[in-house]
């Protein structure tokens, strides 16, 4: 596999994942981060930072938009829930690890 080769497919199979992630808006960032230690956020400042890294003009709106699928603040209305004591509590115990 080339070095072009490689980076096509990491973009697809990250392109595949924000796909699925927007398909999913039921699946809290509170429980993505509890189960796999990472979140539709960290996946947006993630981006930022590689645009950073680029020197490609990126803001922290359009990188959210870009994961989220539609500006941050209207996803957070319409998906996001408080989360639960039970929720927040083993996001406490895995964030001291």
């Amino acid at each position: 596999m080339t070095e072009e080769q490689r980076i096509e497919l990491e973009a697809a199979a990250f392109r595949r994942l924000v796909q699925h992630l927007r398909s999913r808006p039921d699946v809290q960032n509170i429980d993505l981060m509890n189960l796999a230690g990472f979140c539709r956020n960290c996946l947006w400042k993630w981006l930022k930072d590689a645009a950073d890294d680029l020197s490609v003009e990126l803001s922290v709106e359009q990188a959210r938009e870009e994961i989220y699928g539609m500006p941050y603040e209207e996803w957070k209305n319409k998906y996001q829930k408080e989360a639960s004591p039970e929720q927040s509590a083993a996001f406490e115990k895995s964030s001291r690890k």
